[in-house]
């Protein structure tokens, strides 16, 4: 009875359901207009539009990505923020990078893919997270929990442990 109700249900939305897709990213769906919008589409209103931070500053991205890896002993680009990673590999990272209570700079690369472009064409390397210490590029999680098992990642941040451990 309910596979049977369940047919004919999805029998009459197939037969009723026409859509027709316009040049203006808008389609409809049984008389109702879907639009789809993407970040600085003409289109979408200035309120609803999303907002970079760095798109105020008046340096371009690889002046920003210099400047994060000059100025952070630890930087690290992931997807999602070290406190709410949103991948597995950021967060492995980030455990990892914790466990030396070292000072984490951190930025998001899902907020901005310009951003993501950036850090990809300064380090000339594909995948996320990326993490960089000292200026110096080391690779992505997998690099750092191998550097954390083998103690080289510890000789690599003593001095910016012992460096957060006298300022405290």
């Amino acid at each position: 009875m309910a596979r049977s109700l369940s047919n004919m249900l999805m029998k009459s939305i197939s037969s009723s359901t026409q859509i027709s897709a316009i040049v203006s990213k808008s389609f409809y769906i049984n008389g109702l207009k879907y639009s789809t919008t993407v970040p600085y589409d003409p289109d979408t209103h200035e309120d609803f539009r999303s907002i970079s931070k760095l798109e105020k500053s008046n340096l371009d991205l690889k002046d920003i990505v210099e400047q994060d890896i000059k100025e952070n002993p630890v930087m690290i680009y992931m997807k999602g923020v070290p406190d709410l990673p949103r991948c597995g590999f950021s967060s492995l990272a980030v455990r990892v990078l914790k466990e030396y209570n070292v000072p984490l700079g951190a930025r998001n690369i899902l907020e901005d893919a310009e951003l993501k472009n950036a850090v990809k064409a300064f380090s000339h390397w594909p995948t996320f997270p990326q993490i960089f210490i000292k200026g110096e590029f080391i690779g992505g999680s997998d690099i750092i929990l191998n550097m954390h098992q083998t103690g080289e990642l510890k000789e690599k941040l003593k001095d910016i442990s012992a460096n957060q451990e006298k300022s405290n």
